[in-house]
């Protein structure tokens, strides 16, 4: 198991340095200038000029890429031009703020998910089966924002159930230890605080899983109903054992190999598209953060913003292939 942790390790090397190229190439064909976006369009040419050799955009843009992989392999991502403060220490908030998302909305997908479509393929073609199939079919296809909206309507303005918008209360703000609000309340000690944060997360939280929710109990019903027509599975049926654990002990075990792709794949897809929800129930994450750097041509902020989603991203693929081997011994050999 480790020569294949190892190898797959040293396989992701390459992936991140083509990553890198491509996000630093493509961002620099953005049109537009940052130092014209900065002064204003009113500023003088001379000015303009100044800046740019101060930000080293004058610079060819081999020499840039390699004094950006310089400080990149230092753990530098950059100062913001906008700002002119580190990157580093202001990405870190706005991550931790979708990753607290993302995690929510992929809890709610893989329990409601994976149980919804465990129970269709244990009561195939029942009522329930097709019911859990209409919803997830209609999950797909619904739009994340539009879904947002509606349930900031009725369980915001109408039923006053949930807050709207924001990570935390105004009045009763969450003072950050660690930036992820649901941990750093708990170390608090502060129950009425979680609670509070808990509440301002579900519709956000909700509406980003509603499309891997549907995804996964599409996938986990389909793999289930391949696993349950097995020998192995009719021999345990035969055996006596109860249909509970012949599904959930036996079955869900080799089901859920290709549920995982999915799984690992949604992830990735949670912590880079969530910039619609972000952007309607104004959540201070990190797609939020590059979508307004990209209005200021903030080129060192988008790049690290791309690369640091895209090496997640890459990651939790990685600890997907780990877990293919947990599941499934014969993979590692």
């Amino acid at each position: 198991m480790l020569n294949y942790t190892l190898r797959r390790l040293g396989s992701l090397i390459p992936v991140l340095i083509g990553m890198s190229i491509i996000v630093f190439f493509i961002i620099r064909a953005i049109p537009g200038d940052p130092a014209q976006t900065i002064l204003g369009d009113k500023a003088s040419a001379a000015a303009v000029e100044n800046l740019r050799e101060e930000l080293g955009l004058n610079d060819h843009i081999i020499i840039q890429y390699f004094s950006y992989m310089g400080d990149l392999l230092t753990g530098d991502l950059g100062t913001s031009i906008r700002t002119d403060s580190s990157i580093s220490a202001d990405i870190w908030p706005y991550l931790a703020a979708t990753i607290e998302l993302a995690f929510v909305a992929l809890l709610i997908a893989v329990i409601v998910g994976v149980n919804a479509g465990i129970l269709s393929a244990w009561f195939q073609n029942s009522i329930f089966d097709y019911t859990a199939m209409v919803i997830a079919l209609i999950g797909v296809s619904m739009p994340v924002f539009w879904l947002g909206l509606m349930e900031q309507w009725i369980f915001a303005l109408e039923l006053n159930w949930l807050p709207s918008i924001g990570r935390d209360s105004v009045r009763n703000p969450v003072e950050p230890i660690t930036h992820l609000y649901l941990i750093d309340t708990l170390l608090q000690g502060n129950m009425e605080l979680f609670i509070e944060t808990i509440r301002h997360i579900l519709l956000p939280g909700i509406a980003l899983g509603t499309i891997p929710m549907a995804i996964i109990a599409r996938m986990t019903r389909s793999s289930m109903l391949e696993v349950m027509r097995s020998d192995y599975i009719r021999t345990v049926r035969a055996k006596g054992q109860k249909m509970f654990v012949v599904v959930y002990k036996h079955a869900l075990k080799n089901a859920f190999i290709p549920v995982l792709t999915v799984i690992g794949l949604q992830t990735g897809l949670l912590l880079g598209g969530a910039i619609l929800t972000e952007t309607i129930f104004s959540w201070p994450g990190i797609g939020r953060y590059v979508y307004e750097s990209i209005q200021y041509r903030d080129y060192p902020v988008i790049q690290a913003g791309i690369l640091v989603i895209a090496t997640i991203f890459v990651l939790v693929n990685l600890v997907v292939d780990l877990l293919y081997a947990a599941f499934d011994p014969r993979i590692k050999y």
